[in-house]
């Protein structure tokens, strides 16, 4: 596990944005840990968690001109990563779209940059992948092609069939999909940090049960 992974995963704890307990998910499983990014809600987090994405954008080597956060999560978390990537030296334009176009003013649904080029998508995590595929339509039919998707944590557990949301996702859209981390590092982070090691057989149990195949 790469050193930038385990400050996201030790971040996300203290935030709370990553909770260990008994959660019950829209899917109706019982999960033994809960991430929401929402719980990164401070200015010195949202920096850190910046700098983790950075780095993961840097291990996977991902080619691409600019950025784009799907709303809602999706827009300080793009945000984050471009001025992180600006501390680096990298100038990257960036943009988010709403929800509804807008009537009036500027109008439209996107703000910021045009779409061009390759378009890295930079959101919090893969649950159905409505977002992320709206995104995909906004991207190409504005001419831009997408350089892939870049997400918090991949839970890397099946959905419906054998593939997890992001395999399906990989696969129906023809992107690739990188995470900060995945559920095969919080395993290996409660396996060795002493705060987290009593999870570790339930989050192992969890994974043997509903895990998806690499």
């Amino acid at each position: 596990m790469d050193s930038h992974q385990q400050r996201f995963l030790r971040l996300a704890i203290q935030q709370g944005a990553l909770r260990f307990g008994e959660f019950t998910l829209k899917s109706g499983r019982t999960s033994p840990y809960f991430f929401n990014a929402g719980a990164f809600d401070s200015g010195m987090a949202l920096a850190t968690l910046g700098e983790c994405y950075a780095d993961a954008i840097g291990a996977a080597n991902i080619r691409f001109d600019m950025l784009f956060g799907p709303a809602y999560k999706g827009i300080p978390l793009a945000t984050t990563v471009a001025i992180a990537l600006a501390r680096r030296g990298r100038d990257v334009p960036l943009a988010f779209n709403r929800k509804e176009a807008k009537q009036h003013g500027e109008g439209g649904q996107l703000i910021g940059a045009p779409l061009q080029g390759r378009v890295l998508i930079v959101d919090d995590v893969i649950t159905a992948g409505t977002a992320i595929r709206e995104s995909l339509t906004l991207i190409r039919d504005s001419g831009a092609e997408v350089a892939g998707v870049l997400v918090a944590l991949d839970r890397q557990e099946r959905g419906q069939g054998e593939l997890s949301a992001v395999q399906e996702l990989a696969k129906d859209a023809g992107i690739d999909v990188t995470a900060v981390a995945n559920l095969g590092d919080l395993l290996a982070f409660s396996r060795d940090d002493a705060d987290s090691i009593q999870h570790h057989e339930r989050l192992l149990s969890y994974r043997e049960r509903y895990g998806c195949a690499d």
